[in-house]
């Protein structure tokens, strides 16, 4: 499994554009997280940069207990078919502030982009 670490500091809002290629399958993609306050939780949108189509809006980044959560599970139909791969919100230590990234301790976490986990 081909994997990245997504390179996300403490800003409250923050978009970034790379290429990625789950599943071998090419994509320029735009990513965009911002601190709501309302929802009190990250929210990461995905584009098709080259495209300009937005693939998924305001995903929560949220953690898991025991099994890994895909985050994109719900949209692997996408782009013909060949999905935007998985993404996992991972805790780096055992006992982070908060069980879901919170604001200003975003950094206690790796979200992590890779090919589709089954």
């Amino acid at each position: 499994m081909t994997c990245t670490v997504l390179p996300f500091t403490e800003d409250l809002i923050q978009v970034m554009t790379l290429t990625v290629s789950p599943d071998g399958e090419p994509l320029q993609a735009r990513l965009e997280l911002r601190w709501s306050r309302g929802a009190g939780r990250w929210l990461l949108s995905v584009w098709d940069d080259a495209a300009g189509e937005l693939l998924a809006g305001n995903i929560p980044l949220q953690t898991s207990e025991n099994v890994p959560d895909d985050l994109l599970r719900p949209f692997r139909y996408l782009r013909q078919g060949r999905g935007i791969g998985s993404l996992f919100c991972l805790r780096k230590a055992a006992n982070p502030a908060t069980l879901d990234p919170g604001e200003g301790n975003l950094s206690e976490f790796n979200i992590v982009w890779g090919d589709t986990y089954e």
